[in-house]
């Protein structure tokens, strides 16, 4: 008995260990929001021209980090930046669909026009890299002019 119980707590602590490792990889909803507000503050000392060129542009750079990136999108629904995938830059993606028909940049775009700022989702996100879809929502605030600057993240 004595021995399982040891073997036990040792798996569970290695579990644990395992999940917290895990969880390093991937920002958090608090650093979500502060990368929208760094963005937002970069959009105004620099302009949206530089800024929206540096979160599409420095895929390695202080707007991109472990999974989290910035994306701008104008209200009607195009995009700006793209700090993951820049083949969509210059594309209008309103009402695109996650894979429950859900159009996800819509409702991003909605939220923040009811209420300046806030979290969208979740909604379920094609990751091109993996090829899969995974759960995501986004932090959105709004942005210079008629626009939202969002970060997304995996829901905890």
């Amino acid at each position: 008995m004595r021995k399982f119980l040891i073997t036990t707590a040792i798996l569970g602590t290695q579990l644990l260990a395992g999940a917290a490792m895990a969880d390093e990889t991937l920002g958090s909803q608090a650093d979500g929001e502060a990368m929208v507000r760094s963005a937002l503050a970069l959009i105004k000392s620099d302009g949206p021209e530089k800024a929206y060129k540096v979160f599409t542009e420095h895929p390695d750079g202080a707007f991109k980090d472990r999974d989290l990136y910035v994306f701008v999108y104008d209200f009607t629904g195009n995009c700006l930046a793209q700090g993951a995938n820049p083949k969509m830059l210059g594309k209008n993606l309103l009402i695109m669909k996650d894979a429950d028909g859900n159009p996800f940049i819509k409702g991003m775009i909605d939220m923040v026009k009811a209420k300046g700022k806030g979290w969208y989702g979740p909604y379920k996100f094609n990751n091109v890299k993996t090829a899969s879809y995974e759960l995501k929502k986004s932090y959105c605030e709004r942005g210079a002019g008629d626009t939202i600057v969002c970060v997304g993240v995996r829901p905890s």
